[in-house]
């Protein structure tokens, strides 16, 4: 085979490399999100848990912006949902573990201390690779298992609450907070996802009232933002159960009508 030839066979490959391209302004969001959570493991092994809190709450910021500019922007790509998947594993996955085990876990002592921050952080990377493979397949309106930010979110309000009130000295308690995190987020419970709320949608005056009176709200608790965030999440984790046996009584309910 001459020259040409070998150049003709391996130019397609040539021109494809050539023309992938990376997507810079959603690409450069997600790494603010993966910087947020490196930012919150080095703050953490400083002691400065509640820098560390709120570096897993700017992870999640820019975990949701990044998909959104992507696609208003129609930047999309392969490369870009690896990516984000990779910075997830970091921010929500391992950041918030290693947080919690520094704060909390650690005086347990023993193999139970590091036990219940690897739950977590296997547990996260398991609902990461199912969401991965089955994202084109399960009902946009629900997630399957608890989405790995709202776990994070969790814990670390849980860890900018005690931090913010100086209530530490509850490792027991952090550490069935993991676990029961972790667990919840491989599990097959449902939770609402809000994909389908359309913002271009005209709604009720209600509504719009109802919203009024919750930005005031918000504003007026302020203050005690750390256990707002705390008992917000840890009232959608919750959520998951409560639909699952509702919807368990009805169907038994409509098995002996």
């Amino acid at each position: 085979m001459d020259r040409e030839e070998e150049r003709n066979d391996f130019s397609p490959v040539v021109k494809a490399s050539r023309r992938q391209r990376f997507f810079w302004l959603p690409n450069a969001i997600t790494i603010c999100g993966l910087f947020s959570g490196f930012y919150a493991i080095v703050q953490a092994m400083n002691h400065r848990f509640e820098l560390a809190a709120i570096g897993i709450f700017a992870a999640m910021i820019f975990d949701g912006l990044d998909g959104r500019v992507a696609r208003l922007t129609n930047t999309q790509s392969d490369f870009g949902a690896q990516f984000d998947s990779l910075a997830d594993m970091v921010a929500f996955g391992a950041a918030p573990a290693l947080v919690l085990y520094e704060a909390e876990l650690r005086s347990i002592g023993g193999k139970l201390a590091w036990i219940a921050a690897f739950v977590y952080v296997g547990c996260a990377a398991l609902r990461l690779a199912r969401f991965n493979t089955n994202a084109d397949t399960v009902d946009k309106r629900f997630f399957q298992g608890l989405p790995s930010p709202a776990a994070a979110g969790l814990i670390a309000g849980f860890i900018w609450s005690i931090s913010a009130y100086d209530f530490g000295g509850v490792p027991w308690l952090a550490w069935g907070l993991a676990v029961f995190a972790g667990f919840t987020m491989v599990s097959n419970i449902r939770y609402y996802s809000g994909k389908e709320i359309n913002v271009r949608k005209a709604v009720p005056f209600s509504v719009v009232v109802l919203i009024a009176f919750l930005v005031i709200l918000l504003i007026h608790l302020a203050d005690n933002l750390p256990e707002l965030l705390f008992l917000s999440f840890l009232a959608y984790a919750l959520s998951g159960y409560v639909f699952a046996i509702v919807r368990m009584f009805r169907r038994r309910s409509k098995a002996n009508s």
